[in-house]
């Protein structure tokens, strides 16, 4: 049994994919990038699934790579850092890539990875209180391996806005971005999602991956190369001082040296 998601499948065939780390805001550790990359596996190949809904537990959707599981590559040879690396592109890309709609419903706040799952959601929709944020450069690393599927929801021009900042920013400057289609009240959420699923019930399943395949080959294309340049490109950075100087003060409660007083 899954340790730190869970699923939920009705008798229409929709099913819900929880993010289960509420104490840890849903923050992506080694086990839920595996959890998460055999849920994808298991529900794009049940017959059974019409849809599948993404969500998560508690006061945050997912605030990104978990850090004791980053610290823990600050110690690794480049093998393992490689392998940890491949370990969320992979997850990413099994998200994107399966042959069922897939739907975000983002309870609250998505940081780094976070944003990155919101990105392979085939459309996502987010409470209107949420905050939002690519916070990858203020440790010192950089949103890598999630950088294919972000740059594909938004386009470069305005991924470029708050890619590189770790500007935080509200619902309402997510929707215009891209990354979510609409903002709704906490008490709304539900209804907007069931609003989208409903009409892919009288859909042929086929015809649906079919059309979300053909749709993934004709945007910007994330193929082995794309996956391989991003896993080196995180890889790199962790291996930077600058990774060990950000994700060090983190720990130890105080400014990175590159932080103004």
């Amino acid at each position: 049994m899954p340790e730190t998601i869970s699923i939920e499948t009705d008798a229409r065939g929709v099913a819900t994919l929880t993010l289960n780390r509420p104490e840890k805001h849903n923050a992506l550790s080694a086990a839920m990038l595996a959890e998460l990359t055999q849920a994808a596996a298991d529900l794009g190949a049940d017959d059974a699934v019409r849809v599948v809904v993404l969500t998560g537990v508690g006061k945050s959707f997912c605030a990104g790579g978990d850090l004791d599981w980053m610290r823990a590559q600050m110690q690794a040879d480049a093998a393992a850092r490689a392998r940890e690396a491949g370990k969320l592109a992979y997850m990413l890309q099994a998200l994107n890539t399966m042959p069922k709609p897939l739907i975000g419903a983002l309870q609250g706040n998505a940081f780094g990875g976070g944003v990155g799952m919101a990105s392979v959601c085939d459309m996502a929709i987010g409470v209107d209180h949420l905050k939002m944020g690519l916070t990858e450069t203020r440790l010192g690393i950089i949103p890598a391996t999630i950088g294919p599927y972000v740059l594909a929801r938004m386009g470069e021009g305005r991924a470029r806005r708050v890619f590189m900042s770790a500007r935080l920013f509200d619902a309402a400057e997510a929707v215009d971005l891209g990354l979510l289609a609409r903002a709704v009240p906490a008490d709304d959420l539900d209804a907007a999602v069931e609003a989208e699923v409903v009409p892919y019930l009288s859909c042929a399943p086929g015809a649906v991956a079919a059309a979300k395949a053909l749709a993934r080959d004709l945007g910007p294309r994330i193929d082995e190369g794309t996956i391989a340049m991003t896993i080196e490109a995180l890889k790199s950075r962790w291996e930077t001082q600058e990774a060990a100087e950000g994700i060090g003060a983190f720990f130890e409660k105080r400014r990175a040296v590159w932080m103004p007083d």
